[in-house]
């Protein structure tokens, strides 16, 4: 029996306009707390908010847009916000002054939010059901090599070349992600299916329940998740490997590409729960190992085990999220999963912070691998035992 087609040329496309919008996340990610700082003079809390107003207004777009998404088309919302975000990256050239910046961080953040939900609903739809697992793994791949080479073009054109330059190649990038999206193109049946009678307002237009319990979880490991982000390379200096620490992400990319073909392939075959828990394991192993590291060695075999592990659980995921919601359902899946990741990643950052300043960094990435675990245990009631109390239940009724 032949397999349905996953990599046609939409699904490339979307693919690749979901790589240039997270590219451009990450060049301006690393690099515009080091513009603040330098051009401004500011301190550390207000170049923080460079990243901070970015992500709650993203937050806050994503249920917008899935409403949105739920009753009109998809491609209209999708091009919508890689206009905004697109036209967000030229304005960073005209402000004099961090107000001015945080003015356009909170519009850059609109239109990333709003982009970011409208690609993961498109794609959606455009992978086979019988192979979302697997497409939905290659998908998110482009996000994870986006993370890998954003901050290296980012940090290497603002040393070498300066930020002007900087600014003309998150421009650039994110001018591809525009082009790349209008090339995508949905079948009829995909935009107007979406046209449904809702309610003006009600909590269910801007928060899909059946999404809020896998989202919990991935918000919950998300927390973990950031304080690789902000502080790995903090860590790096502080155990004396910082000769290879822009190689940490480099090998978790190279470990997830490697095993990509075959997770997501296990996903659709055996379900989530097999891929789950042993990537929960494997996690909190990369993490203890990243916590005892003396050395390069030990520095990038924790990259690996953590790649293999958190790389292959958030598309997992993201995957169920999108499962368990109705056809029509899935943009505002989409953005009530990416919304409370996305505030486990800011809730983690600051509260990270916060730790850091109590204990070093190998104490807390200890202790992070046994809130790791705490994780299994919120999946299997969330995902596991709620779900088939639900059905015992049902059978009851059903039976009286």
């Amino acid at each position: 029996m032949n397999k349905p087609k996953l990599w046609t040329k939409d699904f490339i496309n979307i693919s690749l306009s979901n790589f240039f919008l997270f590219l451009t996340f990450y060049i301006l990610l690393v690099t515009l707390p080091i513009y603040a700082l330098q051009e401004f003079d500011s301190n550390a809390s207000q170049a923080g908010l460079m990243t901070t107003v970015f992500l709650l207004s993203a937050i806050i777009s994503r249920p917008l847009a899935g409403q949105w998404l739920e009753r009109g088309s998809n491609k209209k919302v999708l091009l919508t916000a890689l206009i905004i975000f697109a036209a967000a990256s030229l304005l960073y050239f005209f402000p004099n002054t961090v107000t001015g910046f945080l003015i356009i961080r909170l519009l850059h953040g609109v239109g990333f939010g709003m982009a970011t939900t409208a690609v993961g609903a498109i794609v959606a739809d455009l992978i086979p059901g019988s192979r979302r697992g697997e497409g939905m793994g290659y998908f998110v791949m482009s996000t994870n090599l986006a993370m890998v080479l954003g901050p290296f073009i980012g940090l290497t054109a603002i040393q070498q070349w300066g930020a002007k330059t900087m600014f003309i190649l998150s421009v650039i990038v994110a001018a591809g992600a525009l082009i790349t999206g209008l090339t995508v193109k949905l079948s009829k049946t995909d935009e107007t299916k979406k046209q449904v009678i809702v309610p003006a307002f009600s909590i269910k237009n801007f928060i899909e329940p059946s999404a809020v319990s896998i989202a919990i979880v991935g918000g919950f490991l998300a927390i973990v998740y950031s304080a690789l982000l902000s502080f790995v390379s903090v860590y790096a200096n502080e155990i004396h490997v910082s000769e290879v620490s822009s190689l940490f992400f480099v090998v978790y990319a190279i470990i997830l590409l490697m095993s990509r073909p075959f997770t997501g392939k296990w996903l659709d075959q055996y379900g989530p729960h097999v891929i789950v828990f042993p990537s929960i394991i494997l996690f909190a192993i990369g993490m203890f190992v990243l916590s005892q590291s003396v050395g390069a060695v030990t520095f990038l075999v924790s990259a690996g085990m953590i790649g293999l592990g958190w790389g292959t659980l958030f598309p997992t995921f993201q995957t169920i999220a999108i499962q368990n919601a109705a056809p029509r359902k899935r943009g505002l899946a989409t953005a009530t999963f990416l919304s409370i990741y996305d505030i486990g990643i800011a809730l983690g950052s600051f509260l990270v912070g916060l730790i850091a300043a109590k204990m070093d960094f190998s104490s807390l990435y200890f202790l992070c691998s046994f809130y790791i675990l705490i994780g299994a245990v919120l999946y299997y009631f969330m995902q596991v035992r709620k779900p088939e109390m639900k059905r015992q239940r049902y059978l009851k009724v059903k039976e009286q």
